[in-house]
């Protein structure tokens, strides 16, 4: 989410200058300094053979180019441990669990790939299977999947992590507790995941059943027992600990880490080679992550050829092939360049003076200029809120589909509607009467502090326009950029009130997944989330609304479709009536860029693979599949 910030003046400057594609990159200034052209490929340094073997920091230091695929836009700091049971290991490149689940060191029964909506298998030896009253899921895990220390994978190694995650109270158990009774094993490789069932007999939520097959690794039960011994019934000392002997499955695991970088190896061993998964090796031999300083010098690093995946939000990245010619190119050819899928969102402090009413929070919401946003801050990475009317849906076609716009048309708005936003106000009675220039409500002026991450510019340049649209409308809004540090730590402790200074303040939703769009309008609009000591699941402003509830409540159990349409529509209905959040932009899960100059063969849209890629940077859900189809430029 952060971003290059000078990057975009230079740009479009030098693009007025050229004109037309010529082969030159930007010039340096100083915050950007861009090769003419990438580095050559560099060796691990020769040494006689009377010196003492080589160290991994020697060899991270000048990893083999033609073996090593490079990655920005998701480490930004040093790793914190290798734990999997922990959530809080700040280790983008080895440790995700989720919809969008990174597995190249740790391993689950399936892949999800938003692409086509399948949970490929991966442990799992084939698809999982409902029983006839559906209230248990069985799948079999594959005869080739091993361990690390070449051990088999086994459906107690299944059936002991789940137990595991309950009794350490892990953030995958508290997240699935409630819906999960149990995984038993039924023999050595078959798997029963049981669900909790409500009154009438039936799943409380099918959908995150489903759901957990493919966001939540398996964990060798003997490993596990080794960091119990270690930690005894100690719950905090289990989730702590850094576990750098954990067992994995996966085929890269960690070779170098410091304040400067991470790097995982291949493990040549890896059972993922048998005919029964991916019949081969991942091509790269090292993954490597540089953590940058900032956004412009992991940018400068991309354009260079340092870096040949890009998960930062890198402004007019048109530029680098229509005007340089550089070897860049992203999943789509053409804006938004990306498939929006996630919709980054200003919640309302509801605790706020005077966004208790909705009046006021609908006219912030409506007055805003979209298309500025997505235009500047977006540059146009994103659909508009015309092309795509606002709802509680992403853009992609099957979600569109399951609510009826037109039943809607009348509450959804595409922003920079100041008339209308003004006789709102007027109309509700919240006016200046004292010639200020900005209106009271219940005789207090109306000023108000917007906010997000300091560096996440995109995001910051979405609240300064989300402030220029109070100044139009006579609420005084200005903007405050906390450090990442502090924000999330505010924002996700809800069982406090907000700090003051978080009257408006953006955060993510949920964008793919086997649950969705289910999954996204909980973490919007769910009061299960009101006051949890350690929420980053959503509902950040403490909205509560029982119908809401209700109608949440109902969608996972049901299977009409026609009934289900109609409860999507309520919801949006809702939403846009109560407007507790608004909705800035769309955006990818993650952005997917790629610089060929050392390695090709990324995911492209109608590049005809099949089952097709999807462009989530390489290591997330079945876009790990990328790994094994990439070949060097030149061999």
């Amino acid at each position: 989410m952060k971003r290059l910030t000078a990057i975009l003046s230079i740009l479009l400057a030098l693009s007025i200058l050229l004109g037309a594609c010529e082969q030159a990159t930007p010039t340096e200034t100083e915050e950007v300094a861009v090769a003419t052209e990438a580095p050559p490929p560099t060796e691990v340094p020769e040494v006689e053979p009377t010196e003492a073997p080589l160290s991994a920091a020697d060899i991270a230091a000048a990893l083999p180019r033609n073996e090593t695929m490079y990655f920005n836009g998701m480490q930004w700091g040093p790793v914190a441990c290798w734990n999997p049971y922990n959530a809080n290991c700040n280790n983008a490149m080895a440790i995700v669990e989720g919809d969008s689940a990174n597995f190249v060191m740790f391993e689950a029964p399936y892949m999800y790939n938003m692409l086509d909506g399948q949970q490929v298998p991966l442990l799992a030896d084939g698809p999982w299977s409902w029983n006839d009253a559906q209230t248990e899921i069985t799948y079999r895990i594959k005869d080739a999947a091993m361990w690390s220390d070449g051990t088999p994978v086994t459906a107690e190694d299944a059936a002991y992590t789940w137990a595991t995650h309950v009794k350490y109270q892990t953030n995958a158990g508290g997240a699935n507790g409630p819906y999960i009774d149990t995984v038993e094993a039924v023999d050595e490789k078959t798997v029963v995941v049981k669900a909790k069932l409500n009154d009438e007999g039936k799943p409380v939520n099918p959908l995150i059943v489903k759901a957990f097959l493919s966001s939540t690794y398996i964990i060798q039960k003997a490993w596990t027992q080794t960091l119990e011994a270690r930690v005894g019934d100690d719950i905090a000392a289990f989730n702590a600990d850094t576990a750098e002997d954990v067992v994995y499955s996966g085929p890269y695991h960690k070779f170098f880490t410091d304040d400067t970088k991470v790097v995982l190896i291949r493990d040549d061993n890896y059972w993922g080679q048998d005919a029964s998964m991916w019949g081969k090796l991942p091509v790269p031999k090292y993954i490597a992550h540089a953590i940058f300083k900032d956004n412009a010098a992991g940018s400068v690093a991309f354009a260079k050829g340092e870096v040949d995946v890009s998960q930062q939000f890198n402004s007019n990245i048109q530029l680098l092939w229509l005007n340089y010619c550089l070897p860049i190119s992203t999943y789509l050819p053409d804006a938004p360049y990306g498939i929006g899928a996630s919709l980054p969102t200003a919640f309302y402090n509801l605790q706020s003076h005077g966004l208790d009413n909705v009046a006021i929070r609908k006219a912030i919401a409506i007055a805003v200029d979209y298309p500025t946003i997505i235009a500047n801050a977006m540059t146009n990475q994103s659909a508009t809120f015309d092309q795509v009317p606002r709802s509680l849906m992403n853009p992609t076609p099957g979600e569109q589909l399951l609510y009826d716009r037109d039943a809607v048309a009348d509450l959804q708005w595409a922003g920079n509607d100041i008339e209308g936003a003004k006789a709102l106000l007027d109309e509700a009675g919240v006016v200046d009467t004292d010639g200020d220039g900005w209106r009271e409500y219940e005789g207090q002026k109306l000023s108000y502090i917007a906010t997000c991450p300091n560096g996440w510019s995109d995001w910051q340049a979405a609240i300064e326009v989300v402030a220029a649209a109070g100044a139009e409308i006579g609420i005084d809004i200005t903007t405050n950029f906390p450090e990442w540090s502090v924000y999330q730590t505010v924002v996700t402790k809800s069982d406090t009130p907000l700090a003051e200074g978080y009257d408006i303040f953006m955060m993510w939703s949920a964008g793919a997944g086997p649950t969705m769009p289910w999954g996204r309008i909980r973490n919007l609009l769910s009061s299960e989330y009101v006051g949890m000591p350690v929420n980053w699941n959503g509902n950040w402003g403490q909205y509560s609304n029982p119908e809401v509830d209700a109608l949440i409540t109902a969608i996972p159990g049901e299977s009409d479709p026609n009934v289900l349409k109609g409860i999507y529509t309520d919801l949006v209905r809702i939403y846009l009536t109560e407007v507790p959040s608004f909705s800035l932009m769309y955006r990818p899960d993650l952005f997917h860029a790629v610089n060929e100059t050392v390695w090709t063969g990324f995911p492209h849209a109608d590049d005809g693979t099949d089952p097709p890629v999807p462009p989530m940077v390489c290591h997330r859900g079945y876009s790990v599949a990328c790994l094994y189809n990439v070949t060097l430029v030149n061999p």
